[in-house]
């Protein structure tokens, strides 16, 4: 791959994703796949103003051997070194890039109960300082090519390869080309008229059709707005939070959806594989699904907690997308949500309430917005699904037809 290229998208990252301001601290959470890059993007980090970037290092098969051999009582703990880190997150504010490069089912077969209990154990201890963080700190979640990984994707090719094909893909979807920056601004553009369009209908529910028995209804927060690429924290600061995107989403009504979804890609969860879905909903509540592949993984999500078996967004993606025009199925949940409408279980955003910078958090959620440990993206989309809007003032609105937007 060019160096040039991949320059250029380190330097989106830093400055377009993370938006790293004039001495700020940078924390880079990375798999051990492609240190070259790394280098790459701390150096555009500290040329974009950073202070100080710390690398944090991780290995999915040290994943693997924690959860076969540690207890679950080491499993479980918060030691106070971790609790110090969380402080100096609350303290300093620092941006936070994630790179994704791991094996989409690299942790198959681990027990996943043991595993989703020591996050159930940690999470009360962790959830203080992740509410106090809420909205006040930039992210930037970009991917980078992890050879196993590549290999799913391209499993004719060598694993050179492969790995160079997986570049290519990435570079593409994300914009990479003579002006990623430029391009970027163009593209938030574009999501921002039409968040604007759907937020000026009054949406009082969607409701969700599709071939594949997609039958579905979901209620809005009337204060809630859609939202689309680039997020701003309550200092003001601007940032792409994921890199790539191609969604307009808004956080639904907690208890208000009705019906059953049809999973339409793969979901990759933990380093598992969930696959062959579907989930029905009363209530507002999943009460009922079935996972050809992986159904264990897909209980132990929508068993995480109370606010686990409820929704935190809908997004709307057009079929025709860059992502989707591929005609790569990524097993990677950043990728292949940005390729379908999706809908997710779990943890909804405060940010998406009109105003919510002037409300506490507790007051978001209660206007609706859903609580959880969790935020797990399925994806629904499919080439023929219709969405229809049904306003607060009792009108029927197209907004998708045959996968893609109807306006």
């Amino acid at each position: 791959m060019q160096k040039t290229r991949l320059r250029k998208y380190a330097r989106l990252i830093a400055r377009t994703g993370a938006n790293i301001q004039k001495g700020q601290e940078v924390f880079i959470q990375a798999e051990l796949d492609q240190p070259a890059f790394v280098e790459m993007l701390v150096e555009e980090c500290y040329k974009a103003g950073a202070k100080k970037v710390e690398v944090d290092w991780f290995h999915q098969p040290l994943t693997r051997s924690h959860i076969k051999y540690a207890s679950l009582e080491t499993l479980s703990e918060f030691p106070d070194y971790s609790e110090a880190r969380w402080q100096h997150y609350l303290k300093t504010l620092p941006c936070r890039i994630y790179l994704e490069s791991e094996d989409p089912d690299g942790l198959n077969g681990v027990d996943q109960e043991k595993m989703s209990k020591a996050y159930q154990n940690r999470f009360p201890l962790i959830k203080k300082y992740r509410d106090q963080l809420e909205n006040r700190y930039q992210w930037c979640i970009a991917a980078v090519p992890g050879r196993a990984w590549a290999r799913k994707l391209f499993p004719d090719l060598s694993p050179g390869r492969a790995e160079e094909a997986l570049w290519q893909a990435i570079l593409d979807t994300s914009r990479i080309g003579e002006d990623p920056i430029g391009a970027w601004n163009e593209h938030n553009r574009d999501l921002e008229s039409r968040c604007r369009y759907l937020n000026e209908l009054g949406i009082a529910s969607l409701h969700y059709t599709a071939s594949n028995g997609t039958d579905f209804t979901v209620g809005m927060i009337p204060e809630a707005r859609f939202c689309g690429g680039g997020e701003t924290t309550l200092q003001g600061v601007s940032f792409n939070p994921n890199i790539p995107t191609e969604e307009c989403f808004t956080s639904p009504m907690r208890g208000q959806a009705e019906g059953i979804v049809y999973a339409s890609k793969p979901l990759s969860w933990d380093g598992q594989l969930i696959d062959r879905f579907w989930i029905r909903f009363e209530g507002g509540k999943t009460v009922e699904w079935n996972a050809e592949v992986n159904n264990e993984a897909l209980t132990q999500i929508i068993g995480m907690d109370e606010g686990s078996a409820f929704l935190g967004e809908c997004a709307l993606v057009p079929y025709d997308s860059p992502i989707q025009n591929s005609k790569l199925l990524f097993y990677n949940t950043l990728f292949d949500e940005n390729a379908a409408c999706h809908l997710a279980l779990g943890m909804g955003f405060a940010d998406c309430i009109d105003g919510f910078e002037h409300r506490t958090l507790e007051e978001c959620r209660k206007l609706g917005v859903n609580d959880s440990m969790m935020h797990v993206d399925f994806m629904i989309g499919t080439e023929d699904m219709c969405i229809d809007a049904c306003t607060r003032s009792g009108d029927t609105v197209p907004i998708f037809r045959n996968g893609n937007w109807a306006f």
